[in-house]
C-alpha cells in the first residue's frame, strides 16, 4: 500500500508548481467580470455581482480591422485588455492589434506577465526574441502574411517592418488579462526620475554624455 501512496503523492506535488507559475490565477467559476470601483484590492478586480452582468461586459466595439495611425518610431499597439472588457478578468487573455508603418518597428520590449503569439494580417515583418543571461541567443524569423511567431513570457522581443513603401498589420493574442508591456528604451532612459548617469555610462560603457542625450530624448509610447 506504500508505494501506491507515494505514487499519489508524487503526482499531487507535481501539480503544485504548475498552478503557481501560471500566468492568471485559473477562474472558480464561469465568469467573474471585473468590479473597477470595489474598494476591495485583490490580484485582479474583484467580481461583479453575477446577477448584475449583462453581455456588453463581454463586449467592446474596438474596431480592430481599421487601420490606426503610428508615432514616430512607426508603430502603434492598441491593446483589449481587462481595462476594455471587464469579462475578460481572470480568463488570463488579451488581445492587439499592431500597426507598422513602412520601415516601422514595435521596439523591443517585454511582456512581464504574458506569452505572446503573433499572426501577419498583412505585409512582411521581421521578428525575434532573446533569450536570458548567459546565452543572450537571438531566435529570429521573417514572418509574411498568415505567418505565426511565439514569443515567450518575460523575453526581450520585437518586430520591424523591412518594406520601406507598404504598411504592415499583426494581431497578438497574450497569456494574461494585463499584460503588461516594459520598451527597454523608455524604461532605461525614459524613468521617472532618470537613472543615474553615471550608473548608465558604467552599465553600457560609454560617456555621460551620451546617456545624458539619451535621456533628453521624448520617449514616445507606442501602447494606445
Amino acid at each position: 500500500m506504500a508505494a501506491p501512496s507515494f505514487c499519489l503523492l508524487a503526482a499531487l506535488l507535481a501539480l503544485v508548481p504548475w498552478q503557481a507559475i501560471a500566468s492568471d490565477p485559473s477562474p472558480l467559476q464561469d465568469f467573474c467580470v471585473a468590479d473597477k470601483h470595489s474598494p476591495v484590492l485583490v490580484n485582479g478586480f474583484a467580481c461583479l455581482n453575477p446577477k448584475d452582468v449583462n453581455a456588453d461586459h463581454f463586449f467592446k466595439a474596438a474596431m480592430l480591422d481599421t487601420p490606426r495611425k503610428t508615432n514616430k518610431v512607426g508603430s502603434n499597439v492598441t491593446l483589449i485588455n481587462v481595462m476594455q472588457i471587464s469579462g475578460l478578468n481572470t480568463l488570463g487573455i488579451s488581445i492587439a492589434r499592431i500597426d507598422y508603418a513602412p520601415l516601422g518597428q514595435n521596439p523591443p520590449h517585454t511582456h512581464p506577465r504574458a506569452t505572446e503569439i503573433l499572426t501577419v494580417l498583412e505585409g512582411t515583418l521581421y521578428v525575434g526574441f532573446v533569450t536570458s543571461n548567459p546565452d543572450n541567443k537571438l531566435f529570429s524569423k521573417v514572418l509574411n502574411k498568415g505567418d505565426v511567431f511565439v514569443f515567450p513570457v518575460g523575453l526581450i522581443h520585437f518586430q520591424f517592418n523591412p518594406n520601406p513603401y507598404k504598411p504592415a498589420v499583426a494581431i497578438a493574442a497574450l497569456s494574461s488579462q494585463n499584460p503588461g508591456a516594459i520598451t527597454i528604451a523608455n524604461a532605461v532612459f525614459g524613468s521617472n526620475p532618470p537613472i543615474s548617469d553615471d550608473v548608465l555610462a558604467k552599465a553600457f560603457q560609454v560617456e555621460k554624455g551620451t546617456i545624458d542625450w539619451l535621456q533628453a530624448q521624448f520617449w514616445e509610447n507606442n501602447h494606445y
